[in-house]
C-alpha cells in the first residue's frame, strides 16, 4: 500500500488542527486510508503526518488539489508542504 509523508510548518497548531480535522472527509474521499500525526518535540508548530493511500495516483491528485491549498492557507500553514510519496518496503522489528 502506498504512503505519503507530509511535513508542515504551522503558524499556530491550535488554529491549524480544527481545519485539518475538518478536511478528513476530503482525504477519505480522495483515497486516504488513515494515518498517524506526529508533532516535533522541539517545535510544536511543526507536524508530520504519514498517511496510507489506496493508490499513489489518487494521493498525488489529492495533494495537488486547489481545495487542499486553500485549506492549508486558511489553517495557517507556512510555506509549501514537504511531501514524500512512498512505496511499501518492509516491516522492521526494531
Amino acid at each position: 500500500m502506498p504512503h505519503v509523508a507530509v511535513r508542515l510548518t504551522l503558524q499556530d497548531y491550535a488554529k491549524w488542527r480544527p481545519v485539518f480535522d475538518g478536511f478528513a472527509v476530503n482525504r477519505k474521499a480522495g483515497g486516504s486510508k488513515g494515518g498517524t500525526l506526529y508533532r516535533n518535540a522541539d517545535n510544536p508548530n511543526e507536524v508530520m503526518a504519514v498517511f496510507e493511500w489506496d493508490d499513489l495516483n489518487n494521493a498525488r491528485k489529492f495533494y495537488q488539489s486547489p481545495e487542499l491549498r486553500e485549506a492549508m492557507q486558511k489553517a495557517g500553514v507556512s510555506g509549501a508542504p514537504d511531501l514524500r510519496f512512498l512505496d511499501d518496503a518492509e516491516k522492521l522489528s526494531a
